[in-house]
């Protein structure tokens, strides 16, 4: 694809839809042509480098959470870890770990187990883990 300048509405819009960086962004996008789903898909495959700074550390300390809806037809236990005691005993550890059980509980997915899996969503995602297993 040929490179192009993004314009900064683009990048703001990857941005939020991703989390990646703004530089990080503007290059997926560069890359991708101004394709916004195929710049999603740059950063998604480039996702483990970010990761690589992290590989050693181990989250051994949070809390479990959780969240029995009010026809007590719905509940979610739910374990939030992180790499120290401090973290895990602040407030917003454990508001974070009160709204993520909370979304659980509201989200509707699409498969429960493995299962049930259409072939067609796993040939979706298998070149992108498969680029992150190279890397």
């Amino acid at each position: 694809m040929s490179e192009r300048e993004p314009t900064a509405s683009e990048v703001k819009a990857l941005r939020d839809a991703t989390g990646a960086g703004m530089m990080d962004s503007k290059r997926a996008l560069q890359e991708a042509g101004g394709d916004f789903d195929q710049a999603v898909e740059i950063l998604r495959k480039k996702g483990l480098d970010r990761a690589k700074g992290r590989a050693g550390r181990s989250a051994t300390e949070g809390v479990i959470e959780s969240y029995i809806h009010f026809n007590r037809r719905v509940g979610v236990l739910l374990e939030v870890n992180c790499e120290t005691d401090f973290v895990a005993n602040t407030e917003e550890f454990r508001t974070l770990a009160k709204d993520v059980a909370l979304h659980i509980a509201s989200a509707r997915p699409k498969w429960l187990t493995r299962d049930e899996i259409h072939n067609d969503a796993l040939d979706a995602e298998r070149p992108v883990y498969e680029a992150q297993a190279k890397e």
